[in-house]
């Protein structure tokens, strides 16, 4: 009897999670399946494309691709014109608890590791220069030690990036139920050094923001044990 019970608050547990993430959540499972439990290895969803784009960095505008960033790892969000009060991201958990690591450790062990977002409306539409212009400043203003180096805005549509398929399903969802209506507002992506995608998460919870910066710590160790392979 009781293991029944426990089956059955197991199931409307993956249903919840389910309601809660919709969609998204089939890059999600997979790659928790693919997984090395013993933290070695993170699954490889393949290369992700994107035709050249602005970014707005530590050297002003410059346009580059995602190719000028092999031999980085990169982590790739949206950010709303409405943050930080109204955001697709938890975005207090995203500058105290991941961009943190990213400025503290930047000469150290995550010093390739590059966080790009994607500046865009409520409703996740590319916005003017000048706007990005102005959500730099707010950074410069809200966020402790923001370097535009480590954290570098982009001009471009987001649906190139996150216009991916897996098995038939597209991480790309409209529906009311994320903010602005559209998926990729809440959706933060790891791209290895070598572009390709290793994770996807919402990262509209705090959890899910803790959860991205332990899959980037799998991914570095995955690196490092590569390193000490060639070096033996």
């Amino acid at each position: 009897m009781e293991e029944q019970v426990a089956t059955r608050s197991k199931k409307r547990s993956i249903l919840a999670l389910s309601l809660v993430f919709g969609p998204a959540l089939f890059l999600i499972f997979i790659a928790t399946r693919g997984c090395d439990h013993r933290f070695k290895q993170l699954a490889d969803y393949g290369l992700v494309k994107a035709p050249t784009f602005s970014v707005y960095n530590h050297k002003g505008k410059q346009q580059l691709s995602l190719r000028d960033y092999q031999n980085q790892v990169v982590i790739i969000t949206t950010l709303q014109t409405t943050c930080p009060h109204q955001c697709g991201l938890a975005f207090f958990p995203l500058t105290q608890n991941l961009y943190k690591d990213l400025r503290t450790n930047k000469r150290k062990k995550l010093k390739q590791v590059r966080l790009l977002s994607i500046v865009v409306d409520s409703l996740g539409r590319p916005v003017s220069e000048a706007v990005i212009l102005d959500i730099q400043d707010m950074l410069r203003s809200r966020v402790e030690g923001y370097d535009p180096e480590l954290w570098q805005l982009v001009s471009a549509d987001p649906a190139v990036f996150y216009d991916l398929t897996n098995n038939g399903q597209k991480l790309i969802v409209k529906d009311a139920k994320y903010f602005g209506g559209v998926s990729y507002n809440e959706l933060i992506m790891l791209l290895d050094k070598k572009n390709h995608l290793r994770m996807v998460l919402n990262g509209h919870t705090e959890g899910m923001i803790r959860k991205m910066k332990e899959h980037l710590a799998l991914l570095m160790k995955q690196y490092d044990k590569e390193r000490a392979q060639k070096q033996h």
